[in-house]
């Protein structure tokens, strides 16, 4: 599968809602988990800002990989941002659009006033 790597360092990030299980089958509750690792996997929903562009990501990342108070409006780093294009048909419709997964979700409001973040 294609993998597209996304810069954001000039990006603004902040968290728009709190990570959450991904659940991998609604009908039995199966929670995702990561095929290499067996992490479990949360979803991030993020307010991504560049390029005069504002638009609302549902990032991946393992449960490891989330780091700090990860509350609406905390400002955040992505870590090893990429974007995989899919497409399933699911009832003979055809569906498509673009996955999000990161390494890492880090706060940044505990990086400390007038400190800069890597």
């Amino acid at each position: 599968m294609r993998q597209i790597p996304v810069d954001t360092s000039a990006a603004t990030v902040m968290v728009a809602k709190t990570p959450q299980l991904k659940v991998r089958d609604r009908r039995t509750g199966e929670i995702a988990t990561d095929a290499e690792t067996g992490a479990k996997l949360m979803t991030v929903d993020v307010m991504f800002a560049a390029n005069d562009e504002v638009e609302i990501l549902s990032v991946t990342v393992p449960e490891t990989g989330i780091s700090g108070d990860l509350t609406m409006g905390t400002p955040a780093a992505l870590t090893g941002l990429i974007a995989r294009p899919w497409e399933n048909e699911f009832n003979g419709q055809k569906r498509h659009g673009i996955a999000f997964r990161a390494v890492a979700v880090t706060s940044l409001a505990t990086a400390g006033t007038g400190s800069k973040a890597a």
